[in-house]
C-alpha cells in the first residue's frame, strides 16, 4: 500500500511539473507572438470635386378662381406657358413632366377665415425638369421671373420642392480613389515606422469606408465633394 501511495504521489508531482512547464512555454510563446505582431493602424483620405451630372428641378405654381372649370383652364394655360418657355430656353421636351394639380375648395372647410376668402378654389401644379444638361437648366432658372411678369405665381419653400443635384458616376471614380486613399495611408504608416525606429511590414487588415457625396458649399450645390477614408493596419518589425 505504501509503495502504491508513493507511486501516486510521484505521478501527481509529475503531472504538476508538466502542467507548470507547459504554462511557461505557452506564456513565452504568447509573448513572442504578441511581440511579433506589433502593428500600426492608419487612415488614408481621398477627395475629389466633381460637377453633378443630373439636376431635378421642381417648379410649383398656384392659381385661384371661383369657378372650377375656369380654374382648370387657367392651370392648363399656365402649364403650357411654362413648357413652351422651358423648351425655348434649351430644355428638351422629354425632360419635362407634369403632375396632377392639387385643388382645395375653401368653402368646404369650416375653420378660419375661409368663408370670407376672395376665391373659392385654389390649386397647385407641379412641373418637373429632370435633365443631364446642367448648364441649360441653371441658365433658365435665372430667367423664370419672366413668367412671373405674365401672371404666373410660383411657390417655394417646401423641402420636397427643392432643386436636387445628383452625381451618378461614382463607380467611375471608385478605383482611383481607393488606390489613392491606400497610398496615403501607407505614407502615414511609413512615417510612423521611421519615427519609431521600425520597419513597415505587410498589411494585416484593411477596411474601406463608405463613399460620401455632399455639396461643396451652400452657394454651389451643383459642385459635389466626393470623399472616402480607408483604414489599414500594418505589421511593424525592428
Amino acid at each position: 500500500m505504501q509503495h502504491k501511495a508513493n507511486n501516486n504521489l510521484l505521478l501527481a508531482a509529475g503531472i504538476f511539473l508538466g502542467l507548470t512547464l507547459f504554462a511557461v512555454i505557452a506564456s513565452n510563446a504568447a509573448i513572442s507572438i504578441k511581440e511579433y505582431e506589433r502593428t500600426v493602424t492608419v487612415k488614408g483620405l481621398s477627395e475629389r470635386e466633381v460637377l453633378s451630372d443630373v439636376v431635378i428641378w421642381p417648379i410649383q405654381f398656384s392659381a385661384a378662381e371661383n369657378d372650377l372649370k375656369t380654374l382648370y383652364e387657367s392651370l392648363d394655360e399656365k402649364t403650357s406657358h411654362i413648357k413652351d418657355f422651358l423648351e425655348k430656353n434649351g430644355i428638351k421636351s422629354e425632360d419635362i413632366s407634369f403632375t396632377s394639380p392639387s385643388v382645395t375648395d375653401k368653402s368646404a372647410q369650416q375653420w378660419g377665415d375661409n368663408a370670407r376668402a376672395e376665391f373659392r378654389y385654389t390649386a397647385q401644379q407641379n412641373v418637373t425638369v429632370y435633365s443631364q444638361d446642367l448648364d441649360a437648366v441653371r441658365n433658365v432658372m435665372g430667367k423664370l421671373s419672366e413668367l412671373g411678369k405674365q401672371g404666373i405665381v410660383f411657390t417655394s419653400g417646401s423641402y420636397q420642392f427643392q432643386t436636387e443635384y445628383i452625381y451618378s458616376s461614382l463607380n467611375e471614380l471608385k478605383p482611383d480613389m481607393i488606390e489613392e486613399a491606400t497610398k496615403n495611408a501607407r505614407k502615414v504608416a511609413t512615417k510612423f515606422a521611421e519615427d519609431s525606429g521600425s520597419k513597415l511590414g505587410k498589411i494585416k487588415r484593411a477596411s474601406q469606408g463608405q463613399f460620401s457625396i455632399s455639396a461643396r458649399d451652400r452657394n454651389n450645390p451643383h459642385i459635389k465633394k466626393v470623399r472616402v477614408v480607408s483604414t489599414v493596419e500594418y505589421y511593424l518589425s525592428d
